[in-house]
């Protein structure tokens, strides 16, 4: 039994907040694919990101009908995300496919950190669908981290730089959706 702290998130004030982010994250995910598709449509390139945003539209519609059934409200920032996404996504696909991939390894990383926190919390809460979803999403943000590292994300120019700058932005636009 953990112990309850003041400023800590109840049951429905957790859940409220992790079907926000989520929704957020992969409504940004989603974005981001199109801005990169939009640049790369052609390329064999293309075809991965494809593959990938498929799954990312069926993460957001998970979450989609997830939001209502737990009266959970998306975030405010939706238009935001819906512009940074498409933004970063066409910005790292003209500095070419493998800084797009580059793109795709940094915030796969922070997802995956961010999904297991969620699971383990999850767990703690006695919500075993909520974790198993968030668990087998969470295996499919891997694979696309996978799916970037093959694909030569980790060779993109300026990678280090790149990455830190993306995984920065990830993890404010997680700390922002959680909140607002």
């Amino acid at each position: 039994m953990r112990r309850i702290l003041p400023g800590d998130l109840n049951k429905t004030q957790l859940i409220d907040r992790i079907l926000r982010v989520n929704h957020a994250g992969e409504f940004g995910a989603k974005r981001i694919y199109e801005g990169q598709l939009s640049v790369l449509k052609d390329q064999a390139s293309a075809e991965p990101i494809r593959h990938m945003y498929q799954q990312e539209l069926h993460h957001l519609k998970t979450f989609e009908e997830m939001l209502p059934a737990h009266n959970a409200r998306p975030t405010l920032l939706y238009p935001l995300w819906n512009i940074a996404g498409f933004a970063l996504g066409a910005a790292t696909a003209l500095m070419g496919a493998k800084a797009a991939m580059a793109c795709t390894i940094a915030i796969e990383e922070v997802i995956d950190e961010h999904y297991q926190k969620q699971a383990e919390a999850l767990k703690e809460e006695n919500e075993p669908q909520l974790s198993e979803t968030i668990e087998k999403f969470r295996s499919e943000e891997a694979e696309h981290r996978d799916i970037g590292i093959k694909e030569g994300g980790e060779q993109a120019q300026g990678y280090v730089l790149l990455s830190t700058v993306i995984k920065s932005g990830s993890r404010l636009a997680i700390w922002l959706s959680e909140r607002i």
